[in-house]
C-alpha cells in the first residue's frame, strides 16, 4: 500500500513547484507541470515562441491560444481524484445533491460521506442510500469518505472518460485518421468518413506498442548506466594517471635542479589545465546522460502506470505520443556521441608528437637537456 502511494505521489506531483498539480498540462515530451509553474517558467514567452521542457530540454511551440492552450493531462487528473479517495483523512465535504437542492427551495445541506466515481459527486448518507436504490444509478460505485482504498481497488472501477465537446457521451471510438479518442457525436459529426474502430477493440495492440517501446527505454537505461560506469572508471583512471606523471615529473625535475626548476611550474600547470579541461568534459558529459537518463526513467513510469492502470481510452489517447516520445528518446545521440568522445586518454612519453597530452612537451624537454 505505502509503496502503490509513493508510486501514486510522484506521479501526481509537479517537478517544478513540488506540490500536487493544480489544473495539469502535458508537453510534446510526455511531460506533465501545473499550468501557472510552466507559465512561471515561460514567462515573457508568446505564442509560436519555443519553450524548453525544464526535466529533459526538449523545445516545443507554443500553442496559437497561449499555454493554456496545452493540452490537459485527464489521465493525471483521474490519478489526483484516486489519489485524494485513498487518502485516509476525513475531509469536511458538503454534499453536491443537498447544495442542488438547495437550489430549488431546500435548507439543509448534509456532510458528505460518500463519493460516486461514475457521477464524479459527492454524497451524504441519505443521499448515498437514495442513489444505490435508484434503476439508474444502483451499480454505481461509492467510496466512503474516510476510508483507507487501494488505489488498485478504483482504477478498474473508474469510469471511461466524457467527450469535452459532449458531457453527456463517452469516449469509445477510436479515430485511426487521427490519432484520436472520440465520442459516437464526435464520429457523427465530423469524422464518419474516418477509418474508426471501438477503442476496447484496439487497446491491446497499443498496449503491446507501450510494453515494447518500454522495454526499448529500459534496455537505453541499461546502456547510459554503463556509460556512467565507463566516465567513472575513466576518471578514476585519468586521475591516478594525472598523480603518477606528476610525481614523475616532480622526480625529474628535482634531479634537474636549478636547469629545470624553473621549467617545472609551467610544466605542472599544463597538467593542470588538461586535467581541468578533461574532468570538465567528463562531468559535462556525466550531465547531459544523467539528463538523457532522467528522461528515460520518467518515459518509463509514466507509460508504465498508464498501461497498467489506464482504462483503453487512457491508452488509446496516450500511446500515439508515448510511441513518438520513445522514438525520440532512443534515437538521441547521447549515448554514441558520449562513447565515441571519451574513448582511453593515454598519458606516455612514447609520443612525442601527441596533441592529446600536453605531457609529451615534458619528456622532450627532459631528452634535450639530457643530451646535452
Amino acid at each position: 500500500m505505502a509503496a502503490a502511494l509513493k508510486q501514486m505521489d510522484d506521479i501526481t506531483e509537479c517537478s517544478i513547484c513540488t506540490k500536487v498539480f493544480s489544473d495539469p498540462r502535458v508537453l510534446p515530451c510526455v511531460h506533465t507541470f501545473c499550468l501557472k509553474c510552466i507559465e512561471g517558467w515561460s514567462k515573457g514567452k508568446r505564442p509560436g515562441d519555443e519553450i524548453t521542457c525544464p526535466l529533459c530540454r526538449k523545445q516545443c511551440a507554443i500553442p496559437e491560444e497561449g499555454l493554456a492552450g496545452l493540452p490537459r493531462n485527464f489521465f493525471v487528473d483521474k490519478m489526483l481524484l484516486i489519489r485524494e479517495l485513498t487518502r485516509a483523512e476525513v475531509q469536511s465535504t458538503e454534499c453536491d445533491l443537498c447544495k442542488y437542492r438547495a437550489e430549488s427551495g431546500a435548507t439543509k445541506i448534509n456532510s458528505a460521506t460518500s463519493y460516486c466515481l461514475r457521477c464524479q459527486e459527492n454524497l451524504c448518507q441519505s443521499c448515498a442510500t437514495t442513489h444505490q436504490k435508484q434503476k439508474m444509478s444502483r451499480d454505481h460505485k461509492l467510496v466512503r469518505i474516510g476510508e483507507e482504498v487501494k488505489p488498485e481497488e478504483l482504477y478498474a472501477q473508474y469510469p471511461a472518460a466524457s467527450c469535452e465537446r459532449h458531457a453527456d457521451e463517452t469516449l469509445k471510438i477510436y479515430c485511426d485518421d487521427c490519432g484520436d479518442v472520440i465520442c459516437m457525436m464526435c464520429y457523427i459529426k465530423d469524422h464518419n468518413a474516418h477509418k474508426c474502430s471501438d477503442v476496447n477493440e484496439v487497446v491491446d495492440e497499443f498496449r503491446a506498442q507501450l510494453t515494447t517501446d518500454g522495454d526499448n527505454v529500459i534496455s537505453g537505461l541499461e546502456r547510459c548506466r554503463q556509460i556512467l560506469q565507463h566516465l567513472d572508471n575513466e576518471s578514476k583512471r585519468f586521475g591516478e594517471q594525472i598523480l603518477h606523471t606528476e610525481r614523475e615529473i616532480r622526480r625529474r625535475a628535482d634531479q634537474l635542479k636549478d636547469v629545470i626548476e624553473k621549467h617545472k611550474q609551467t610544466l605542472i600547470s599544463e597538467l593542470a589545465s588538461l586535467k581541468e579541461k578533461r574532468t570538465k568534459e567528463m562531468k559535462a558529459a556525466y550531465k547531459e546522460v544523467r539528463r538523457h537518463m532522467a528522461a528515460m526513467e520518467s518515459f518509463k513510469t509514466y507509460a508504465h502506470e498508464i498501461r497498467e492502470k489506464g482504462t483503453p481510452c487512457d491508452i488509446a489517447r496516450a500511446a500515439s505520443g508515448l510511441h513518438e516520445r520513445a522514438d525520440e528518446l532512443m534515437s538521441s545521440d547521447v549515448v554514441q556521441r558520449t562513447t565515441d568522445q571519451f574513448g582511453h586518454m593515454e598519458i606516455t612519453s612514447n609520443h612525442r608528437k601527441s596533441t592529446k597530452v600536453v605531457l609529451g612537451k615534458v619528456w622532450v624537454f627532459y631528452e634535450r637537456i639530457f643530451h646535452h
